[in-house]
């Protein structure tokens, strides 16, 4: 566990955006959030591989595209990710579900990309994330199939969106222990507290093999998927809080953000953005807990993977409908 800290994060993701255009009571800026809002891009033909939503809660997919549209050659991250041109498609880098009660309180479930499941539509298991490698509609319809999970919403940030977003709130205080670093991601960090731009803010959030320099030595965190998935969290919940304060004390500052959310994220054909983001607000300052997947590792054939592990079905059946909520790894308090 790196120990980490964040402060100041950019609101996460996609659930950044439907907290941020969300707590804004001021009419002028919801004025513009409706105008802004209105140009974001949709997902097509998602409409068939969601659930109607008739239950208590409503479950909102939340995926972070390893797209490189908008990298070009002199990108900052351009040597690290590589450019549109260089890696072309859209492969699912981050997968959640954010479960919100329709009475109140919300949690989020990180699904590791490595999780071997039957994928929706073919007659073979894979990983998750192979299964977006054919389009959002068959990750949702997998995410429901496999894991019994129904789908109401889908959102999802590419990895210029998430830099789009970070800068846009003013960068993040991040404080780590260490000196830490992941030579694939690029990620490079000095010990204590400092400010970090988009750029270092995803190449902290895409780290897979991340290093702390203790006691003379690199170390790495062996946990791959699920170290990253702990250190999402922790920027997630933090994200919560910080951003609900800031908006409170300064709604109007929020129209330059809300124009550069607007344009980092994708949603399907139905969902409305405001609407969503009043909810998910109201549901953040109740409280939002976070749950990772309990998984085993395997090995299937040539290729490292991780398989349900006990606890999980409890997870899944909170996260279905099915069973009373457990407990969260950890909660961010209304």
């Amino acid at each position: 566990m790196s120990g980490s800290r964040l402060r100041r994060p950019p609101g996460a993701l996609a659930l950044g955006l439907a907290v941020l255009v969300g707590a804004s009571g001021a009419a002028g800026v919801i004025i513009g959030a409706r105008q802004s809002t209105a140009q974001v891009e949709r997902v097509p033909d998602m409409q068939e591989s969601l659930a109607v939503n008739d239950g208590p809660a409503e479950n909102f997919l939340l995926v972070g595209s390893d797209s490189r549209e908008g990298t070009s050659d002199d990108d900052p991250n351009a040597d690290q990710i590589g450019t549109e041109s260089e890696v072309t498609g859209r492969r699912s880098d981050t997968i959640m579900i954010l479960r919100r009660e329709k009475d109140g309180g919300a949690a989020l479930l990180s699904l590791p990309r490595d999780l071997w499941v039957p994928i929706s539509g073919t007659d073979h298991s894979s990983k998750i994330n192979s299964a977006y490698n054919e389009g959002a509609g068959r990750l949702a319809r997998t995410v429901t199939e496999a894991l019994g999970i129904p789908i109401h919403h889908y959102v999802e940030i590419d990895f210029q969106g998430f830099q789009t977003l970070v800068d846009a709130i003013g960068g993040i205080e991040l404080c780590v222990p260490n000196p830490a670093r992941d030579t694939k991601s690029g990620l490079a960090l000095e010990p204590g507290c400092q400010e970090i731009d988009g750029t270092t803010g995803l190449a902290y959030a895409r780290s897979r093999t991340y290093e702390e320099f203790v006691d003379g030595d690199w170390q790495l965190d062996g946990r791959a998927d699920l170290g990253r998935i702990e250190r999402q969290q922790l920027f997630i919940r933090t994200a919560v809080n910080e951003v609900l304060g800031q908006v409170r004390d300064d709604p109007f500052a929020l129209g330059d953000l809300i124009d550069a959310g607007a344009g980092a994220v994708r949603l399907d054909e139905s969902t409305d953005p405001l609407a969503a983001a009043e909810a998910l607000r109201a549901a953040a300052e109740i409280g939002l807990a976070t749950y990772t997947l309990p998984v085993d590792p395997i090995t299937i054939g040539d290729q490292s993977a991780l398989e349900l592990a006990e606890g999980a079905d409890a997870v899944l059946a909170y996260f279905n409908g099915t069973g009373p909520q457990p407990a969260p790894d950890a909660t961010v308090p209304g």
